[in-house]
């Protein structure tokens, strides 16, 4: 079979049928990283490492996999020596989905069909470097090339939204939305807190020193955000464990944070006592509320301190007990708040499924960092389809941080999911007529309704 053929990862001929239904639909993105400043500005890019890697971790981690210096990585190289470091290591990426991606962005993207190698680097280089000067080539010319029909970013409380509002007044046929993500806003635990909270205090032109007042605070920015578009809320939870906290409990919690360490007891405590605002405020705004669970974050300590965070050396947290630890978040809201689980790695899948089975209001999200793969979402789907009702899945998300790869990582899951729904249809578990519906339904229709028609 031909590499990234019309085939590709098409496995059988209702495959190919479904796909081609499904291909040029609209992306709806309820989950990225965009740089709406570089959406807005419209300037584009110099090269293919601007492009390509230069934001991306994922590129990052497995050029070190590989031996490439941290010099030709995040360091003071020029482009150009970097882009020629990835080159020389990039055969060696084959089997990884990112070898698939930045291929896949060459080809759509740039119309270029060769392998990226050692011998290539220089003519790669060199085309890209002349297809990026067209207009065709800034940011909101591919965005519509890609179809993108809405798209949410990933923002701090604290934003001032600037960029999102100008894209609202001056971006045709685009929704650019923000995602109201405060994992800032509860890290007690976390050296810069207290700093934060001045931030916080600054922006809401309220006291957040004081309990009270930051509850306030995070209120009005939610509120903020929901003129501006927002429909959903996004949060990283490295520990499951959310119960029912009394208000003097976290209000006792927070007081002490001001002056001095507290325990991973009193943390999970607050943690938990904020996840209940939290989501008691989406539910008022029927806002969704987004759960990516079990990264352990900077878990290499050299990396993290020369580089800071999102620098590559983030890790699965292993086993976690999910449903003790938020059986009592899950009842609570019960019915209430539209929550989705967004799975790490399929050491989550089974119980993130039947929790999803057990309670109406819960839901799968597409397979995420580690998962977000050929095989991890061939995985996920096959066992959300068995287990759960794979049409209730909310469909999916790029969770990209560069704008080129939201068509190829939008292409992976399409071509996935037509060839696990293909398979149903090639041993007689699904008539064609429901399959076609089913795929249109988890490429397009479903998200859109889920997030966006409140």
């Amino acid at each position: 079979m031909k590499f990234l053929g019309e085939r590709y990862l098409l496995t059988n001929e209702a495959a190919v049928k479904l796909y081609e239904a499904v291909k040029d639909l609209p992306i709806v993105d309820a989950h990225n990283h965009g740089d709406v400043k570089e959406i807005v500005q419209n300037k584009g890019w110099n090269d293919i490492w601007e492009v390509e890697a230069a934001t991306d971790h994922y590129v990052w981690e497995l050029m070190r996999r590989r031996g490439v210096p941290e010099d030709k990585i995040t360091g003071d190289a020029t482009n150009y020596e970097k882009w020629l470091a990835l080159a020389q290591v990039f055969p060696k990426f084959a089997g990884n989905p990112t070898y698939e991606w930045v291929h896949l962005d060459l080809k759509r993207r740039f119309g270029i069909d060769e392998i990226i190698s050692k011998e290539t680097a220089d003519s790669i280089w060199f085309k890209t470097k002349q297809i990026l000067k067209d207009q065709k080539m800034k940011p909101q010319e591919l965005l519509r090339q890609m179809n993108v029909e809405i798209m949410c970013t990933t923002d701090d409380p604290t934003s001032d939204l600037q960029y999102h509002k100008v894209a609202q007044q001056s971006i045709e046929g685009i929704k650019i939305l923000p995602t109201w993500r405060p994992d800032k806003a509860f890290r007690i635990d976390k050296a810069d807190w207290k700093q934060y909270l001045q931030k916080l205090s600054q922006v809401a032109k309220i006291d957040a020193t004081t309990f009270n007042g930051f509850l306030d605070a995070l209120k009005k920015t939610h509120d903020y955000f929901d003129q501006t578009g927002c429909v959903c809320s996004d949060h990283a939870l490295l520990y499951p464990v959310l119960r029912s906290i009394p208000s003097q409990r976290a209000q006792e919690i927070f007081d002490k944070a001001l002056n001095q360490n507290v325990s991973i007891e009193e943390f999970l405590d607050f943690q938990s006592y904020m996840f209940y605002v939290f989501a008691q405020m989406n539910y008022e705004k029927k806002w969704k509320m987004q759960l990516h669970i079990g990264a352990l974050r900077d878990y290499r300590d050299k990396l993290f301190e020369k580089l800071g965070p999102d620098s590559g050396g983030d890790i699965s947290a292993g086993y976690l007990d999910i449903a003790t630890g938020m059986r009592d978040f899950f009842n609570t809201f019960d019915g209430k708040t539209e929550i989705v689980l967004y799975c790490l790695d399929t050491t989550y899948l089974s119980v993130m499924t039947t929790i999803a089975r057990a309670f109406e209001n819960v839901f799968l999200g597409a397979p995420w960092w580690f998962n977000d793969s050929p095989y991890g979402m061939q995985l996920q789907l096959q066992y959300i389809a068995s287990v759960d009702l794979l049409s209730n899945m909310v469909g999916m998300v790029t969770d990209s941080r560069k704008l080129m790869s939201y068509g190829s990582r939008t292409e992976m899951f399409r071509r996935v999911l037509s060839s696990v729904v293909g398979e149903m249809v090639q041993r007689g578990q699904i008539p064609f007529k429901e399959a076609i519906e089913l795929c249109v339904e988890l490429s397009y229709t479903r998200p859109k309704e889920f997030f966006f028609g409140r």
